[in-house]
Order: structure tokens, then C-alpha cells, then sequence
């Protein structure tokens, strides 16, 4: 009895899930989608997305073992440098609260540990302040990541271009909804979607122990769009302009990685080059191909092949949702290509980790009064030298005229 009705629930629920009048053209049926297969191709069948979360593990071990085996050695190699920060002592209950609050605090939270620690006020704060930067990435750890992306993107989109070039709808973006959803799907190109997604989900599984950077909520929604993208693409067989999409994006993330790497290593003009043909690179791809020719094609073309349908507005959405996160990005860099022309270098990348944003902070009191004295000794100085100036010359003019009362008299 229980096994009949689950059954029945399971019927219920892919009854819901995969309707076809939601995921195909009206008159398409699940039985189309794929039939058109040759040898050496195969049907997209939405089970196949299972076998990239056991992938997504694997990327996760492959990228821990990448990162010591090569890219500690390759950072050492090019000459990264971390910078050596004093520890926090040992103290449990302030550590308790660093734990649970971070940085959110506020001044009565410190006067009431002041009671419970034996500690004053700016003792805790500069407890704190030592116990923040001890959980600040180093540029090891950042050069490491940022080298294992670089790896995967760089061999992603060599692979890509390779599996696309002889493709007809590489270079005519019409062929891409010509015989929609009956299309074949190429072994390679089935391969292409089933690793970029279990990359993107082995992401999703890290992004707690990777390095936090000033976009992390706008990575957290390209992550998820591109994870839903693939995924229902590949479902409803948009594979071919789907491998036009995952190819556009790879072009310039490698380029992008490579830049972090060596800004890392302290190789500026190295970087800056990167960076400019990063930025020239990205620009073209996502503000001119990707909206004119791929997103132009899947929202006015592919209606001349079947007519709108829930998919359709769904999957144009996500496309749309990419294309926002695009300006965005471009936005700021933009905003680095504007310091780098007109101010002659990078200061800074613009998506860098939240936690590296700013200068490193004092690590002693006397350091913090140091530079709030420096801060005021512009000032002051400025005044002083205004008022010595101020004084020398009242004094000659009161010389001057007393030479003036005198030389009557002499005469």
C-alpha cells in the first residue's frame, strides 16, 4: 500500500514538474526532444544533471589537491609575499563574541565585556581589531584560488571553441532553433554542459571558504542564474545557444584570473596589461555579442521558429537577469579603466575581497595615535606656517615704517 502510494506521488509530481506545455513549443512532446540522434550523439534527458553533484565533489578534491601540489609551488615561483600579522592572545570569552558578532557590534556590547574580561574598553577593541586581521586571506591563499580558476576557464574555453568552431550556428545563430527541440546533441557538447555546471556547483558548495570579495551577493546571483540557465536549457534542449553562452563567458574570465594572479605576485605591469585586455575583452563580449547577436537571437529569431510559451519567457529572463549583472560589472570596470588612463595605474581591483578592501588596520594603539596625529598635523602645520609668515612680514612693515618716521628728522 505505501509503495503504491508513492508511486503515485512520484507520478503526481513529474505530471507537475515536467510539463510539456511549460518546457516546449506548442505540439512538441518529450518524445521529440533529442530524436534526431546520429551516432556519436546523444538525447538530453534531465537525469543526466545527476551525475554532476558527485562531479562537483570531484572538482572540489581535484581543485584541493591543484592548489597544494601547484599553485603554493607557482606562488612562491612568482614571488608572493603575505604579509606577517601579530596574533590575537588567547582570550575565551572575547573570542566567543568574535565568533558570534564579527563585526557587528557596538559600544555598550564592548563596556558590558569590560566587566566580564578584566579588560578596558580599548584593550578589547584592539583585541578585536588583532583577531579580525588574523582572519584577513592572505595573498597566497588568494593566488591559489584565483590559479585554479584560470586553469578551468582557460581549458574550458579552449575546449569550447574547439567543440564550436565547425559548428553551423557558431557563425549563423538562426541554426540554433532550427529543428528546436528535435536537435541531436553532440558528445562533446554534452560533455561541455555537463562539466560547466558541475564547476558552477562546486562553487556553490565553496563559497563559504572562498575568499569574500565586494560582489559577493552579485557572484551568489550570477551562480544561481547560471546553474538554472544550464540546467533548464539543457532540459528543454537550448544546448546549442546555451554552448553560445557558456563560450562568450569563458572568453574573458580567464583573462580576468590571470590579472588577479599577478597583482598578487606584485607584477604591475604584467597585471595592468591583462587587465586592460581583460576590460577591452569583456566589454566587447558582454555589452555588444552577448546582448546583439545571443540574447537578440534567443527573444526575436527563435519566433520564427515556434511561438512564445512559459519556457520561452523563462529561460529569456535568466539570460536577462546575466545581462544586468554584465553592466553592473562593467560599471566598475569602467571605474578601473577611468584610473588607470587618467591616473596612470590600477589603484586597486574594483571586486576585490571585502576583507583587503582598505589599508591593513594599526595593530597597536601607538600606531592609531600615530596616524590620527598625522591626520591633524597637515592642518596644523599649514596654520603654523601661515602664521609664521604672517608675523615676518608685520614685522618688516613695522621696520619700514619706522625707517620712514626717521628719515625726516635726519634730513
Amino acid at each position: 500500500m505505501t509503495t503504491i502510494a508513492i508511486d503515485r506521488m512520484e507520478e503526481l509530481l513529474n505530471q507537475w514538474l515536467w510539463q510539456e506545455n511549460f518546457w516546449l513549443p506548442s505540439g512538441a512532446t518529450w518524445q521529440d526532444v533529442g530524436n534526431d540522434t546520429i551516432e556519436g550523439s546523444r538525447r538530453p534527458l534531465p537525469r543526466d544533471l545527476l551525475l554532476t553533484l558527485p562531479l562537483a565533489l570531484g572538482f572540489i578534491a581535484v581543485r584541493f589537491v591543484f592548489e597544494r601540489v601547484v599553485a603554493l609551488p607557482l606562488s612562491r615561483t612568482l614571488g608572493v609575499c603575505d604579509r606577517v600579522r601579530a596574533r590575537a592572545p588567547p582570550e575565551p570569552r572575547l573570542e566567543a563574541f568574535y565568533l558570534q558578532r564579527k563585526n557587528h557590534y557596538s559600544q555598550s556590547d564592548l563596556l558590558g565585556l569590560e566587566k566580564h574580561c578584566g579588560l578596558t574598553v580599548r584593550q578589547i577593541y584592539h583585541w578585536l581589531r588583532l583577531r579580525r586581521n588574523q582572519d584577513k586571506p592572505s595573498n597566497t591563499k588568494k593566488f591559489c584560488e584565483a590559479s585554479w580558476r584560470f586553469v578551468f576557464y582557460l581549458i574550458a574555453f579552449v575546449a569550447g571553441l574547439i567543440s564550436l568552431i565547425d559548428a553551423p550556428w557558431f557563425w549563423n545563430h538562426r541554426e540554433s532553433w532550427h529543428g528546436h527541440p528535435r536537435q541531436a546533441v553532440a558528445e562533446a557538447q554534452y560533455w561541455y554542459y555537463i562539466l560547466e555546471l558541475s564547476f558552477y556547483w562546486s562553487l556553490v558548495f565553496c563559497v563559504s571558504v572562498d575568499v569574500k570579495r565586494k560582489d559577493f551577493k552579485e557572484q551568489i546571483v550570477h551562480h544561481i542564474a547560471t546553474i538554472f540557465l544550464i540546467s533548464f536549457s539543457y532540459c528543454g534542449n537550448y544546448i546549442r545557444v546555451g554552448t553560445l553562452v557558456m563560450l562568450v563567458h569563458d572568453s574573458s574570465d580567464f583573462l580576468l584570473e590571470s590579472a588577479k594572479m599577478f597583482n598578487y605576485a606584485g607584477w604591475r605591469k604584467t597585471c595592468d596589461g591583462l587587465f586592460v585586455l581583460f576590460a577591452v575583452v569583456f566589454l566587447v563580449t558582454r555589452l555588444i555579442i552577448f546582448p546583439c547577436r545571443v540574447v537578440y537571437s534567443t527573444i526575436v529569431e527563435s519566433l520564427d521558429f515556434f511561438d512564445p510559451f512559459p519556457g520561452y519567457y523563462f529561460f529569456n529572463a535568466l539570460l536577462l537577469v546575466l545581462q544586468a549583472l554584465h553592466v553592473f560589472w562593467a560599471y566598475l570596470i569602467l571605474r578601473m579603466v577611468y584610473k588607470f588612463v587618467f591616473l596612470g595605474k590600477v589603484e586597486r581591483d574594483e571586486r576585490s575581497d571585502e576583507e583587503s578592501e582598505g589599508e591593513e588596520e594599526e595593530e597597536g594603539d601607538g600606531a592609531e595615535e600615530e596616524s590620527c596625529w598625522e591626520q591633524r598635523k597637515g592642518p596644523l602645520n599649514s596654520r603654523l606656517v601661515l602664521l609664521a609668515n604672517n608675523c615676518v612680514f608685520n614685522n618688516l612693515t613695522h621696520q619700514r615704517r619706522n625707517i620712514n618716521s626717521r628719515m625726516p628728522k635726519a634730513r
